[in-house]
Parts: structure tokens; sequence; C-alpha cells
């Protein structure tokens, strides 16, 4: 067992956590839902300001919303408009050409089976034979009515606008004053968006991802090659766990099985080791490929040193014996204070997490 195990890096029991695998497997399925990627430069730009602008502005409509955060809006405009990439973003927020939903007559097409009349005379949606879904947050234009605001001072409050369409999906997940912080609160508001259990696993996902994306841990005073691996870890954030997955090229298809049986088969990402062969590729060094074979490369920092003898850009090592190097199981990045960048196992992204986040601890390897 122990050489399996070691054969490639990975971690312990699987979190129950899983919304960021699950709308991976979506995408892999082919349902259109989303696409790899994941990080914050996958938004355009002008769509991020967007949504970072809602999130200032949405308390003044719900004074009692707590925990609104753009990877909030973020989750939710990935799964409905992929961010409205693709169109021409004006810089004050217009987005051309228009998007538009299907009709919802219950043809059946998109999946729709049920009729929605036109509420608003063609004004947002373009027709009067129906309803569709308008904006890259995809409001009805029933629904636009109660929620839409004009939140960039142009005179009118516009689906088609994404400062406006933002605003306007902010509150509509806000509702009387919702705490998003709370996970259950946060998935009722998806919840109520679109009435799906895989939807709202879709856009908890992204929104996982894009949490962990946000992170920015302080490294003023790294330079240099150690400042090179760093950046080319830190830039992987929000990129999903894949058994087995990532080389020195990037994020890749992983393999068949971890121990707890999950496949990196249909997963483009990283596994931990993965994760340090690319980063350090990034600054010319060639690492094997496995965690334990990891550990043989550089100036070995033994555990009973403590982490304090860590520095930024150390490997870390994790063992299901401490001393006994073939038993290693992990590996992450050091980035000081007391972090790491991780790939920690299946079901989660590449993130930023405390040193004693895995269990084990068997020291460091410096190689810079």
């Amino acid at each position: 067992m122990v050489v399996l195990l070691t054969a490639v890096c990975c971690a312990g029991p699987v979190s129950n956590a899983i919304s960021a695998y699950v709308a991976l497997q979506s995408a892999a399925n082919g349902d259109g839902a989303v696409v790899d990627g994941g990080t914050a430069a996958d938004i355009p730009p002008r769509m991020l300001a967007a949504y970072k602008r809602a999130v200032q502005q949405v308390g003044r409509h719900v004074p009692r919303c707590r925990g609104m955060r753009w990877p909030v809006l973020a989750g939710i405009a990935k799964v409905e408009s992929n961010h409205a990439t693709g169109r021409t973003v004006t810089a004050g927020g217009d987005i051309r050409p228009k998007i538009y939903g299907v009709l919802l007559n219950g043809s059946g097409a998109g999946g729709n089976t049920t009729v929605f009349p036109d509420t608003d005379g063609g004004k947002w949606d373009g027709t009067v034979g129906g309803e569709r879904a308008v904006g890259p947050f995809q409001f009805l234009p029933s629904t636009w009515e109660g929620v839409g605001k004009d939140a960039n001072s142009d005179g009118t409050a516009d689906p088609h606008n994404a400062d406006d369409a933002a605003l306007g999906a902010a509150i509509y997940l806000c509702g009387d004053g919702r705490n998003l912080v709370q996970r259950s609160q946060l998935k009722t508001a998806i919840f109520q968006y679109n009435r799906s259990s895989e939807y709202v696993a879709n856009v908890l996902g992204w929104i996982d991802q894009y949490t962990a994306a946000a992170k920015s841990p302080d490294l003023k005073d790294v330079s240099g090659t150690v400042r090179t691996v760093l950046d080319a870890a830190l830039s992987q954030r929000g990129v999903p766990y894949s058994w087995g997955g990532g080389n020195a090229g990037g994020p890749s298809y992983g393999i068949c099985c971890s121990p707890s049986g999950k496949s990196g088969t249909a997963i483009k990402g990283f596994d931990c080791s993965g994760l340090t062969t690319y980063a350090y590729a990034k600054a010319g060094i060639r690492l094997p490929r496995t965690a334990a074979a990891q550990a043989g490369v550089g100036r070995r920092i033994p555990a009973s040193s403590g982490t304090s003898a860590l520095k930024p850009g150390d490997l870390v090592f994790y063992a299901y014996a401490p001393g006994l190097d073939s038993t290693i199981y992990h590996v992450g990045i050091y980035l000081g204070a007391g972090q790491m960048v991780n790939a920690p196992r299946p079901g989660a992204v590449v993130r930023v997490d405390p040193v004693d986040a895995m269990s084990g601890y068997a020291g460091g390897a410096r190689l810079l």
C-alpha cells in the first residue's frame, strides 16, 4: 500500500466538500454549463470590476445583507454567461452584442418546458412572443423589474449593463438580508436563483475556486527565483485537484485512481507533486514527479528543526511515518508566515493553506 501511495502524491481522507469537483465533472461531461479554468485570470477585467463594484454598493439597497463577495457573483456569472466572454464590454459597462437566453415558450429548447408569457413588451428581451433571460446574469424581465438598479449612474437600470446586472444579482442573492458567509444560506440563495441542485453545485464550485484565487499572500520581501516559483504556484489557485495531474507544462488530465477511489482522468488540474513540478520548472529546476522522490532533491530540512526552519520557496513534506521518507505522501511549497501553496486532495482546488493543515509533518527541502 505504501508503494501505491507514494507513486503519485495524494492526501488523507477525502472531504465531503466536493463542489469544485462536481463543477469540473459537469464540464467534462459536456453539458456546456462550465469550462476548465477557475482562477481570476479567466474573468475579463471589466466584468471583475463590475462584480467588485456591486459588492461595494449592495449595502445601500439591502443593509442587512452579510457576506456578499465578488467570488459569489463571479460564480453565478461564470455558469450563466461565462462572464460575457466573446462580447464587447464598454467602459460604461454596456455589453454588445446583448446576451439572450432561449425563448421560454415550453418548446423544450434549452430544457424549458413551461410557458412564460411576455411581461416587458420586448423592452429587455427583444421579443413580445414570450420571455427569455437576458444579460450576463440571465435575468427574466419580470425578475429584473424587482431588483434592477442603476449602478453606473447613467439613468437606466439595464440588465445588459455589467454594473447594473451585477448589482441586481447581488440584491437578488441577498434577499431580505441573508448572511452569505453561512454555507446553508449561500446555498439557499443560489437555489433561489435557479432551482436545481446541479446548478447549486456548479455555482458553489466556481465560488470556491474564485475564493481561493482571491487570497493574496504578502510577498513584498521575496524576489528572484524564489519569487518566480511562488508566483507560478500562486497563479494556479483555484485550479482543481486531479489525481496524477499536472506537469512542468501546467495542468493536465490525471489518472485513475486514488486510494479513496477518485479518478483524475476527467479533471484537468494538479495533484500536489504535479503543482511543485510545474512551479519549479518556471525557475528552470526539474523535479522528479512524486512527493517522496522530491524529498531527495536539494538540502533536506529535518522535521526535528520545526516549521520555523522553513523559508519561502522550500518544499514542505508530509509522511505516514515521519522520519521515513519512503512513506512521504504529500508536498507543498512554503510561502512564509506558516502558510503554503497546496493542492490538498480530490475535490479541492489549489489554494493557500496553513502548514499544519496536513498531518505527519516530515520537514522540508531547500532547492533555492
